[in-house]
């Protein structure tokens, strides 16, 4: 499936701010079953972006807008492939010893440890007494589990929580964002040994015919990508919509947590106070240019 893809974010200030310096994860992957045949990054007030790949391979374009402005606005088009493969089959899940000769050997260690947003807490060890989650069956058996379970306990309330919210507030009211989940199943799994990243992107705005339009569609999106054993590999599990990621799932960026790739960070100078809007629209493209979109929903 070849997606069109725009997303626009703008911010407002009031009083105006003296300068502007941010960093942007909006270019989709080119890894694994995806592939970016084209991106641009349009930035107002001009600015010349300047382009780098952090720790994770992901690539991030960074800015300064220097003298007083109101308003920025970053606007990210993009042309993406995203293959259809078939979902592994949980009979077929590996082993935990096979996992553990991998993790073993040294590789995939960083997305073992706790990170900011992905930690051990007494909630979350509750959590995980109540749906029993040992090492039992197999890697693939127990994490599909998971990502059922959280999505049925759960409940998608877009605005209950903030994107500096720690878990402990989703697993006390069990609601949440797709962030949340994302970072509840993550810690869970990260203390069974078991190598978890947390993945940043989109699902296609449009649903396929009777099908339900997915949460956190026409927004920026998060899921679960676990390792699974050398015979599957890293398996992206989406927690929010309670199913594995296929081709309505659009990767942006990788890393341990949201606090290592969230789509756009940046630094201010000057006393305004800040309002963000942001709109996204994720279509199945049919050959027109990214600009003849329709009009993005805000999120």
């Amino acid at each position: 499936m070849i997606y069109s893809v725009r997303h626009t974010t703008t911010f407002r200030y009031d009083p105006a701010v003296r300068e502007s310096v941010m960093e942007v994860r909006l270019q989709p992957r080119s890894d694994g079953d995806q592939r970016c045949l084209s991106f641009s990054l349009q930035v107002d007030p001009f600015a010349t972006a300047m382009q780098y790949r952090d720790f994770a391979g992901n690539t991030v374009h960074h800015f300064d807008i220097a003298g007083s402005h109101k308003q920025v606005k970053v606007t990210a088009h993009s042309t993406v492939d995203v293959q259809s493969v078939s979902a592994p089959r949980t009979a077929e899940g590996g082993d935990w010893n096979d996992l553990d000769a991998i993790v073993a050997s040294g590789d995939y260690w960083e997305m073992l440890l706790p990170s900011q947003f992905a930690c051990a807490s007494e909630p979350l060890s509750q959590l995980a007494t109540e749906l029993n989650v040992v090492r039992r069956g197999s890697p693939l058996s127990l994490i599909t589990e998971l990502n059922e379970a959280i999505y049925k306990i759960f409940a998608y309330v877009p605005h209950s929580t903030r994107v500096d919210s720690p878990i402990e507030d989703a697993l006390r009211t069990r609601q949440g964002v797709c962030q949340d989940f994302a970072h509840i199943m993550i810690a869970g799994l990260r203390g069974l040994g078991l190598p978890a990243a947390y993945v940043s992107g989109y699902i296609r705005s449009v649903p396929a015919a009777g099908k339900p339009l997915l949460e956190g569609a026409d927004a920026s999106h998060a899921w679960v990508s676990l390792w699974c054993g050398s015979h599957h590999g890293w398996i992206g599990l989406d927690p929010t919509n309670g199913m594995k990621v296929a081709d309505e799932h659009v990767v942006l960026a990788v890393g341990r947590d949201y606090d290592d790739i969230s789509p756009i960070h940046g630094i201010l100078l000057g006393p305004g106070e800040q309002e963000i809007d942001v709109a996204v629209h994720v279509i199945p493209w049919n050959g027109d240019r990214a600009d003849d979109l329709p009009a993005a929903a805000s999120a």
